[in-house]
């Protein structure tokens, strides 16, 4: 019973979100697909774009080039997270004025308390409200790192999808 139940809702709440015209409460005929009409039949009206968007689960651009992160860098406006492993800075490079936190460790460092946070990898905590910006060798890692920080609530996330690579070129260049 509680199953019938279930199907009975799979049928209203998609309609709500793509059919402006749906009242709240409207009970669904039987036999009737779920999803009648994906598009939005009024005329000029965008309200099926903007509720789909509103339910995304990422901000609206993700990426920063290698000018913006150096914008960043210098105003100091974001927190810059390299997410590699130590031994690859040690060895590579890293940018300055960047935080390592190995990707591994993300999903638990951006949970510490702020000290502790400080301690273990030697810069300010972010809080869920700041931008941060993840790195790494070539963009994999940071785009995973990103997926995690946002998740956890952090709202601001980009990465810079070139990461050292990319930096490593643009420096030599000027």
């Amino acid at each position: 019973m509680a199953l019938r139940r279930c199907w009975r809702f799979a049928g209203v709440v998609p309609r709500l979100i793509l059919n402006s015209t749906v009242v709240p409460g409207a009970s669904v005929p039987r036999g009737r697909s779920f999803v009648s009409n994906p598009v939005n039949t009024h005329p000029g009206c965008k309200t099926t774009e903007l509720v789909l968007r509103r339910f995304s689960s990422g901000p609206p651009s993700t990426d920063v080039s290698y000018d913006e992160l150096k914008q960043l860098l210098a105003g100091r406006k974001s927190v810059v997270m390299d997410v590699r492993e130590p031994w690859e800075l040690r060895e590579y490079g890293f940018i300055p004025g960047s935080i390592n936190v190995p990707l591994g460790q993300v999903n638990t460092a951006l949970q510490l308390a702020p000290e502790d946070f400080k301690e273990k990898y030697g810069g300010e905590m972010p809080h869920p409200t700041d931008n941060i910006v993840f790195t790494c060798l070539a963009g994999v890692r940071s785009k995973k790192a990103l997926n995690t920080a946002a998740s956890l609530g952090y709202n601001d996330v980009q990465h810079y999808p070139g990461g050292w690579q990319d930096w490593v070129k643009n420096e030599q260049h000027k």
